[in-house]
């Protein structure tokens, strides 16, 4: 009941609304790339290409993301949006690898260039990426999203630069400036997209949040009245802003029906503190043994009446 995910439509006009425009623009930058023989247009051409199909990957994202859970799916799609953003950066490293041996080759061949169409390219590409950036901005706290959002601040600044080295290149004729500029592109791309790798390939493996800290969260937890220690304790995450913990807390002999306070308690302080809402706890008293950090129950007792045990 936790994990199901509302359905987001604002974000999803969003996401139709960049898709639309960027393809739009990727097929100015390619075609007066061409015209231009400018490296750095073409570049762009390409790496916009990606950020159509990262905002492809998005989109669905978000539309499995707000399916519920199933018996087949327990946790529903959350990690839909994950292994999207994962795509999106595993891309855009490969991309920009292309772009700087591209770049490299154009130093040994260099090709004229015309900065002017560079340049005018290039500021309608600032205007377009510039406003796709805003409008993603404020869902930028899911990772999905973000990784979107870095594909575009990304472009917004190399097709910034694409203008500076025009007006350089119209002023000085240096025609090594437009591959320089692509491989600064490329190492502005490679940059942003290896944090999200990290990100995401770190949720899928299932490790613990970045923004949280196990032994904090087990001193919070071994802090509640009535908790003797825990052990055996697990965080990860099902989506970007969704984590999940698992348990064992050891408490004093009491009745089942007096455990309630206790269990409250945890739930309570993860749920305030670290913002975790889906948990399991298993509780255990004092003197049990354990098993690899696991609980193990006691041994069966074998009493002797008329050869039976019982």
């Amino acid at each position: 009941m936790h994990m199901v995910a509302s359905p987001n439509r604002k974000m999803q006009r969003v996401l139709q609304l960049s898709m639309v425009l960027t393809l739009a623009y990727v097929g100015a930058t390619f075609y007066f790339g061409l015209r231009a023989h400018s490296l750095a247009l073409i570049s762009e051409a390409g790496h916009n290409v990606s950020d159509l199909l990262a905002i492809v990957l998005s989109f669905v994202a978000v539309y499995f993301q707000a399916r519920p859970a199933t018996d087949q799916k327990t946790f529903g799609y959350q990690r839909a949006g994950v292994l999207a953003a994962f795509v999106n950066a595993a891309t855009l490293i490969i991309l920009s690898i292309w772009i700087g041996f591209a770049a490299i080759h154009r130093f040994s061949m260099p090709v004229a260039v015309q900065p002017r169409l560079m340049m005018v390219v290039a500021a309608a590409g600032v205007l377009m990426n510039g406003t796709i950036a805003t409008l993603l901005w404020k869902f930028s706290g899911d990772v999905n999203i973000r990784s979107v959002f870095l594909h575009m601040l990304g472009d917004t600044l190399s097709t910034a630069a694409v203008i500076a080295g025009g007006a350089a290149i119209y002023f000085t004729g240096m025609a090594w400036i437009d591959p320089v500029l692509s491989l600064l592109i490329a190492g502005m791309i490679l940059w942003s997209s290896a944090g999200i790798l990290r990100e995401t390939l770190n949720i899928l493996l299932e490790g613990t949040p970045r923004n949280l800290q196990l032994g904090e969260i087990r001193q919070v937890m071994a802090s509640i009245e009535g908790v003797v220690n825990v052990h055996d304790l697990h965080v990860w995450s099902l989506g970007s802003q969704s984590h999940a913990l698992a348990s064992h807390v050891t408490i004093a002999e009491m009745p089942m029906s007096e455990c309630g306070n206790i269990l409250t308690g945890i739930k309570r302080a993860l749920h305030d503190r670290f913002h975790i809402t889906h948990t399991t706890i298993q509780f255990e008293t004092i003197g049990c043994e354990t098993t690899h950090g696991c609980a193990a129950p006691p041994e069966l007792e074998a009493v002797g009446t008329h050869g039976h045990s019982h």
